[in-house]
């Protein structure tokens, strides 16, 4: 029998109350309408609230279910108890109710993010025995893992959804649109691929017509709320771009940083390999690195989109990055050192700043021609930056001093701390190959594993 909801009429003349009497599988529950009216106006909830309902309610359903998703309603988090019971049986009821998108909410929000508590909780096991080359995440924690030529996805609650085929024979760059849609691309096959995950399904190529007319490879993959940003290099590679497409009709809006290389230009022969926006200042970071006979150099730069020029340039040479990334929340760029393996910092308030770089540990390992940082990673998360050191993490913050000194161009001093992630057993490992983050979840994956680690915080959740 379908479960029902009835009400017994009271025929005592007193006033309508406020509060209201549930009777769930057998389970006698007393809530407000007020309470049961947060779950929207499409929700069982409120057809529980209904006033022309009168007396007790009967819902033949899980009452310890409705206990966890009553509570939801209540404070708008959920209750320890919901720990015990299982995600997917939780995930039916919230749909049944309607109030999967307050348990969504619940279960995912980055707000929720606390990189002092997180430690290693699962692990999410691919097929076949090819190790994940990248990874991506939606804001609510969707994941997309490429491996070898297929991407595996996983939904918000970490549930297998899909594993398709590419026409890649690896993937180099993915980027998430959406839980269903991705951008994915490879350095050795032409044309960045707007992807239908569900099906497989390519919904649209897109592709730069270089000078040489040879295929245009992937190099790496952006986007801002308005633009998707794709960098390109020729398949003779003497020629690279990056191109800003619309991000909603996939149109080209603007080509930026157009370089044809010419005998031993080795500064614009170098592509970008990471593209990230910068919200605050509306500008695109775009940075790359070159490895040859007198060590690893580089460039990283911001460009105004509106205008197709570059408004800050840092060029690498004495300890370049392994990699690099942007923080909005800390007013800076972070990089580790491919000599040193060192975290270092650019503010970003100083724009233009001759030598923008401060070094947040020991500046003295550059000297010793030992490539330390070799293939670390670096990311940032909220006021957080995350750094791959082997198979451990370091994760900086910045220290707020009440009595700061101001330095000479009138900005105050920053003080940043590391500590380490996880606990004793969490530590070590292979080297770290990608860090992301998505919803509250750190994702991680290492050298020659055929799986995907998840990171939660112990605090709350699952």
């Amino acid at each position: 029998m379908p479960p029902f909801v009835t009400a017994m009429n009271s025929s005592d003349g007193k006033p309508e109350s406020n509060i209201l009497t549930i009777n769930v599988g057998g389970q006698i529950f007393q809530t407000t309408k007020h309470t049961l009216a947060l779950a929207g106006p499409s929700s069982l909830f409120s057809r529980l609230a209904d006033p022309t309902q009168l007396g007790p309610r009967f819902v033949d359903r899980d009452p310890d279910l409705f206990s966890v998703l009553l509570s939801l309603l209540r404070t708008g988090n959920l209750p320890s108890k919901a720990r015990a019971l299982d995600l997917q049986d939780l995930i039916e009821e919230s749909k049944f109710y309607g109030v999967y998108l307050l348990l969504l909410n619940s279960l995912s929000n980055p707000c929720q993010f606390d990189a002092f508590n997180l430690e290693k909780s699962q692990l999410l096991l691919l097929n076949g025995r090819d190790s994940p080359s990248t990874i991506a995440t939606t804001p609510h924690g969707t994941l997309h893992v490429a491996h070898g030529c297929k991407i595996t996805s996983f939904d918000w609650s970490l549930r297998r959804k899909s594993t398709i085929l590419t026409h890649f024979s690896a993937v180099d760059s993915l980027l998430a649109l959406s839980p269903q849609i991705a951008a994915a691309g490879a350095t050795d096959f032409s044309g960045l691929q707007i992807l239908d995950l569900d099906s497989g399904f390519v919904k649209k190529t897109l592709s730069w017509e270089n000078v040489t007319k040879s295929g245009s490879t992937v190099q790496a993959i952006g986007s801002s709320p308005e633009f998707l940003f794709t960098s390109f290099e020729s398949g003779r590679r003497n020629s690279n771009t990056i191109m800003v497409y619309d991000l909603h009709t996939l149109s080209p809006v603007i080509e930026i940083g157009h370089c044809e290389i010419y005998g031993a230009d080795i500064d614009s022969a170098i592509p970008a390999t990471k593209l990230s926006w910068v919200p605050s200042n509306s500008l695109l970071m775009a940075s790359g690195s070159h490895s040859g006979p007198s060590g690893v150099t580089g460039n990283i730069k911001f460009w105004d989109i509106r205008s197709g020029n570059v408004v800050w340039e840092i060029k690498e040479k004495v300890d370049c990055f392994s990699d690099v990334t942007v923080s909005d929340n800390l007013s800076g760029v972070f990089k580790v050192g491919v000599n040193s393996g060192e975290v270092w910092y650019a503010d970003l308030r100083k724009l233009g700043a001759e030598n923008p770089w401060v070094c947040l540990g020991d500046r003295r390992k550059m000297m010793n021609g030992k490539k330390e940082g070799y293939k670390c990673k670096i990311e940032k998360q909220g006021n957080q930056v995350f750094c791959s050191k082997g198979g451990e993490i370091e994760v900086w913050s910045e220290i707020l001093m009440g009595s700061s000194s101001s330095r000479e161009d009138g900005l105050e001093g920053r003080v940043f701390r590391k500590n380490l992630m996880g606990r004793g057993k969490d530590l070590g490992g292979n080297r770290i190959t990608n860090l992301a983050f998505g919803g509250n979840k750190m994702f991680v994956t290492r050298k020659d594993e055929q799986c995907v680690e998840v990171w939660q915080s112990t605090v709350r959740g699952f």
